[in-house]
């Protein structure tokens, strides 16, 4: 076939959904690109220009828009053949010279298996798909094409394209609801990758079909029966099972070939919801429905837009899922946010509300990309939204959100707003208290409770699943850490410079100007930061201040008190509220009115020891690290205290421990007995208290249980 006899089946195809001048258009798009790739042959020996066209007919498939069609003829134009956009602005029209732009831009990129590589180009696919959705629609037909046309490629080549499709394109596919598209990439690709393996389940697909053609025919002759019964209309199809899902499913599952074949899926496409329903009803009177393997995403849709109604039902000793969906949703489940061009003048109500959801989750990433330190970062949270097994939970006014499965309370939060996200401290589920981590169930609903001053907590990081909110805690916890380690390295500076009798108020700017470049950071607080988190010596930052020459090192300047002289002896007042950078030490567990001591920890900031810890740094140059502290006179906080105590062993005697601390206003965190004989027992009892005298007290009351014969605080 010619490519004239080509274009002119494709301005056929296009006169189906498109007014002759709009033909024309993409006709005219059409010769330009064949001028401007004359000459050019593809690998496997065609004429170049094929392929635009080809591409062409895969949007026409789907119905898109003329500027679509055009930019996919013209595509590769800027690329190959070194036509600037402008030009293609001069003829076309600008959106059409802006989606060309963009579909180059991505053409350009290769995900290479460097993962920053990798990343960064996500990025820029982003941005091209928060301009304009239709430059990724192209980019996937042009994707898919090529996918078809592998074979004449080197080996190497094949491999990379067929792995960034399966890692990259068939997930964006299949987040914008293009089923046919994305299970075709999933298809090619893993024929592409492993084909012995494609060529092995194809064989036993067509051999297991064809013995079973007479069950499926007699399950559908059956349907038939049971909606011609009732009157209602509907078209049933049978649904093929794809080889690269069959593979998943025995290689991720552990489910044999024949277990999974042994399913018999079907779809029913009908006019209207009410008939959807009406169907489901009659099915169920047919064949017994399976419990718990009901699913109504039509009152529910996925994220992606997808609607039908899923039920399996057992009938003639085997499995049988049947899918129910109108027309209009079977076309948007086949073809996504691409169904969105088909319904464009009605604006139906499915189409309209299958954009938003688009134009939010695009939102979304472009929010996501914002936060992020790096591309790196950035999509390992995307990834996380690309593969969705959703659950539907409510807020109190009933609203419905959908997050992946495994959301916990804290990603409903940020799912509603980033603020409330960040002020969350508590949640109900179902009207009952529930903890954060809990992962959510479809059907809850779901209350987060907030406060003015909360921040986020760095241990949700470790249940949180959604990209959003991961990114955002990151974010606060970021920016709470940096201001948090200024005014921590401040304090200490502060406190170092008192040791030689000096202010840094009265340090001149040219001074500090001069350390802050022979510390080779981009400014004072960023100096400060350091000093922080413990990457630099507060003291030794003090000495280059105060020394002439900032370039002496700390053995140079004798006449400066030295460590632990006259500067260690103004301690630094905590309180144990300070945040992120102030910690205390697990081995000694120190309490309000100990003795104490910090120690700087190198990226972590302050830990806090009590004065005679083991532990302790040992050594001239490991003491440098202390800090000399103080505590606050008014604090009120819990810490927590390890208790060992020795008893003789009687009915009921851990109940009157508990009820000792207790009476002396404690909280017990945990009670472990450590050992044991007939007589004798050993507890240990993890305490919390607001400081010694209160310890005392605790102490005190445990002494008196007659059965205890010795306690003592643990400290390892």
């Amino acid at each position: 076939m010619s490519a004239e006899a080509t274009v002119e089946g494709l301005a056929s195809q296009l006169s189906q959904y498109l007014d002759v001048e709009r033909i024309n258009q993409v006709r005219r798009a059409y010769y330009y690109a064949e001028q401007a790739h004359e000459g050019q042959k593809r690998r496997s020996g065609e004429a170049y220009v094929t392929h635009p066209l080809a591409v062409a007919h895969i949007l026409a498939d789907l119905r898109l828009d003329h500027q679509s069609l055009m930019a996919a003829m013209l595509h590769d134009v800027i690329e190959d053949t070194g036509i600037p956009k402008d030009a293609l602005s001069e003829q076309f029209g600008e959106p059409v010279a802006e989606l060309v732009d963009g579909v180059s831009k991505l053409t350009q990129i290769e995900f290479r298996t460097r993962a920053e590589a990798q990343a960064e180009n996500f990025q820029k696919m982003t941005l091209a798909m928060a301009r304009d959705i239709r430059v990724i629609l192209v980019k996937l037909a042009d994707r898919l094409h090529n996918m078809r046309t592998l074979g004449p490629l080197p080996y190497e080549k094949r491999q990379r394209i067929a792995n960034e499709t399966l890692d990259i394109y068939a997930p964006i596919a299949n987040r914008l609801g293009m089923h046919s598209v994305c299970t075709e990439l999933e298809d090619l690709g893993f024929a592409a990758l492993y084909p012995m393996r494609s060529r092995y389940i194809s064989k036993a697909v067509s051999k297991l079909r064809g013995s079973h053609h007479e069950i499926i025919e007699e399950i559908r002759g059956r349907l038939e029966e049971k909606l011609t019964e009732r009157g209602l209309p509907g078209r049933i199809l049978g649904r093929e099972k794809h080889l690269n899902s069959i593979y998943n499913k025995m290689k991720f599952k552990h489910k044999s070939f024949h277990e999974i074949m042994d399913v018999y899926a079907f779809r029913i496409v009908t006019d209207t919801e009410d008939d959807c329903y009406r169907i489901l009803g009659a099915v169920h009177s047919l064949y017994k429905p399976l419990p718990g393997r009901f699913k109504d995403y039509i009152a529910m849709p996925k994220a992606n837009g997808y609607q039908s109604i899923h039920t399996t039902l057992f009938g003639m000793h085997v499995n049988i899922e049947i899918q129910i969906r109108t027309e209009e949703m079977e076309q948007i489940a086949n073809n996504g946010i691409a169904a969105h061009w088909m319904y464009k003048n009605d604006q139906s109500e499915v189409s309209v509300v299958n954009q938003k959801r688009v134009d939010h989750w695009v939102k979304g990433l472009m929010e996501m990309r914002e936060r992020a330190d790096d591309s790196l970062e950035f999509i390992e949270h995307v990834k996380v939204d690309l593969f969705p097994d959703e659950i539907y939970v409510f807020t109190p006014k009933g609203k419905i959100l959908e997050l992946p499965g495994g959301a916990t309370p804290v990603d409903f939060a940020y799912a509603i707003h980033t603020d409330i996200g960040n002020a969350c401290v508590a949640c109900r589920v179902n009207r009952n208290l529930s903890s954060l981590s809990q992962p959510l169930q479809s059907g809850q609903t779901v209350e987060i409770i907030t406060a003015p001053g909360a921040r986020p907590n760095p241990a949700w990081l470790s249940f949180v699943v959604t990209g959003k909110a991961r990114s955002s805690i990151r974010h606060v916890l970021k920016f709470q850490k940096k201001a948090e380690s200024l005014e921590l390295g401040k304090t200490l500076l502060k406190k170092s410079l008192n040791g030689f009798d000096q202010k840094l108020s009265g340090i001149s700017e040219g001074q500090i100007n001069a350390v802050v470049s022979h510390n080779q950071v981009s400014s004072f607080d960023d100096l400060l930061c350091e000093i922080g988190l413990g990457n630099r010596m507060a003291y030794l930052v003090a000495r280059q201040l105060l020394s002439g020459a900032v370039n002496d090192d700390k053995n140079s300047l004798p006449d400066l008190s030295q460590p632990g002289g006259k500067h260690a002896g103004s301690p630094v007042t905590i309180r144990g509220t300070e945040g992120l950078l102030v910690r205390f030490a697990n081995c000694c567990k120190p309490i309000p009115g100990d003795p104490v001591l910090g120690v700087m920890d190198s990226g972590k900031g302050l830990v806090i020891h009590s004065d005679t810890c083991p532990r302790l740094p040992d050594g001239s140059e490991a003491r440098e690290r202390l800090t000399h502290l103080k505590w606050a006179k008014d604090i009120t906080d819990e810490f927590s205290v390890e208790l060992r105590v020795e008893l003789e062993r009687q009915r009921g005697v851990i109940a009157e421990v508990a009820n000792a601390v207790a009476v002396a206003d404690g909280n017990i965190e945990r009670i472990n007995v450590e050992e044991q004989n007939a007589r004798l027992g050993i507890v240990s009892l993890v305490v919390h208290v607001n400081g010694r005298r209160h310890l005392a007290r605790v102490m005190r009351r445990v002494r008196n249980v007659k059965a205890v014969t010795h306690i003592s605080r643990v400290r390892h």
